[in-house]
């Protein structure tokens, strides 16, 4: 089961993996084709209606496969208006090879027939809300027929998450959809045919460039939307905070605070006065910090403890205070990590060990990259929070799923890369959920590793990552 989110990151994860989306739409039409064939008999009548976007476009492969029917092909909209390159090349292909293609520019003129097969590719498993026209008057027109209907991917006007329809929708007969089941399906009450595109189980374990597209920003947003951090940190290190602190503004959040001890506030501010510093009183945390560290959580999204604190016992006793006293979400790092396997909290954590943290928590350890994934879910799963495990390949675990991330290089061995990537999921955790903030943080901070590296060589410092980041998740920009 995957949702039309996962499913569009997962296609774009493919062609980041050297499977291309012509490829696919290839598959996806071929698949649609075999549909057909199990459901009609050569000779009949078939009407395929399609929208200008890459659904469409798995139905004019499908045409192409349906030599031995009666096939038209209606497109809703102007050729030119066909939304991606390849779907327009698969157009193209019909065109020129004389197959019998309308071009519906007003639904108006749309003409069904009277087919014995409808295949309804007008639009896929990303659009959601009520249809607009010309699609909704052409899903009218589909369910006066008495034609059987085969969808592609998702009956038009449905979402694919819930199976509900907020306006006019297709009443499909048959369903093929692709590499997995939609959640919303099960809800239709008609039969579904699942058919293996070519999608490598890679592009759902390894994190790639497809998932940056869950850091999609709406251009109506507004200061707040994306969240804020506060870090606490700090003590015997006044460098790591204030990198944490400068990464989370890289990687998004509107606003970075920084509590610390006042001593060493002045430096921390120092760096940057892009930090907010609230000072603590003393030099080091200690547990007569805690109520006020609460209050200060209460204003923020996500709280990130750890980067400089150091391991005396007082503090990490506030630590552990502080854990069980909050409800919120909150990334782990540093010595504060050690707490984590014996404190009882309803907060939601997200932890960034690396290897020699984790087995400081009492974590597994394997050198195979494959078996340290099986051992780290494991892990994770008995101590109830995500778990994003540093090293040569990422490990990221939580609840039943794990992923991978093969960004970096061993440039990034130097100090301060952990306190960046510390900085980083906590920025991404107040927008998107712990793991798939774990799974982006780390692809983006090693991203931004590898773009240091190959503009300067090696020999980067953490602070050279601050510059990359924005460069790392917005590669598009």
């Amino acid at each position: 089961m995957i949702t039309s989110e996962e499913m569009a990151v997962v296609d774009a994860n493919a062609e980041a993996l050297g499977v291309p989306r012509k490829q696919l739409m290839e598959s996806s039409g071929n698949a649609v084709a075999r549909s057909v064939r199990e459901l009609i008999d050569p000779g009949s009548e078939i009407a395929v209606v399609c929208g200008r976007g890459n659904n469409g476009g798995d139905a004019f492969v499908a045409a192409r496969f349906l030599e031995a029917y009666d096939v038209t092909v209606h497109l809703l909209g102007r050729p030119e208006t066909i939304a991606t390159r390849i779907a327009q090349e698969n157009w193209e292909a019909l065109v020129a090879a004389d197959y019998d293609t309308d071009v519906v520019r007003d639904t108006v003129d749309l003409d069904l027939g009277t087919p014995d097969l409808i295949v309804d590719a007008i639009v896929g498993t990303g659009v959601t809300g009520a249809l607009r026209e010309p699609e909704a008057t052409a899903v009218r027109a589909i369910n006066r027929t008495d034609a059987r209907v085969l969808a592609v991917d998702v009956p038009s006007g449905i979402d694919a998450d819930t199976g509900r329809a907020a306006g006019d929708a297709v009443e499909a007969d048959h369903v093929v959809t692709f590499h997995d089941e939609k959640p919303g399906l099960d809800a239709l009450d008609v039969p579904v045919t699942v058919a293996d595109i070519g999608i490598p189980d890679a592009a759902a374990l390894f994190v790639e460039r497809g998932d940056l597209q869950r850091l999609s920003r709406e251009p109506t947003a507004h200061k707040g939307d994306f969240g804020s951090v506060l870090v606490v940190g700090g003590g015997p290190y006044t460098g790591a905070p204030a990198l944490s602190a400068q990464a989370a503004l890289r990687a998004g959040a509107d606003l970075a605070y920084v509590t610390a001890p006042e001593t060493i506030t002045g430096e921390i501010q120092g760096y940057s006065e892009n930090l907010i510093v609230r000072p603590l009183p003393g030099d080091r945390l200690d547990p007569s910090h805690v109520e006020r560290l609460l209050d200060l959580a209460e204003t923020v999204d996500t709280v990130l403890v750890g980067p400089g604190l150091g391991d005396r016992a007082a503090t990490l006793a506030a630590v552990e205070s502080f854990l069980e006293a909050f409800d919120g979400t909150a990334v782990v790092d540093a010595d504060a990590l050690r707490v984590v396997p014996d404190v009882e909290t309803s907060a939601t954590l997200l932890c960034t060990p690396h290897q020699g943290e984790l087995r400081g928590m009492g974590g597994p350890s394997a050198d195979e990259w494959r078996r340290r994934a099986e051992l780290v879910s494991a892990f994770a799963d008995e101590l109830g929070h995500v778990l994003l495990v540093k090293g040569a390949y990422d490990v990221i675990a939580g609840g039943d799923r794990h992923r991978v991330n093969r960004t970096g290089n061993p440039g990034m061995t130097v100090g301060g890369t952990g306190d960046v990537l510390a900085g980083v999921a906590a920025a991404l955790a107040c927008t998107l959920d712990p793991f798939d903030a774990a799974a982006v943080a780390a692809y983006a901070n090693g991203t931004a590793g590898d773009i240091v590296v190959e503009e300067r060589g090696y020999g980067l410092l953490a602070t050279d990552l601050l510059e990359a980041l924005p460069r790392s998740l917005w590669p598009e920009s």
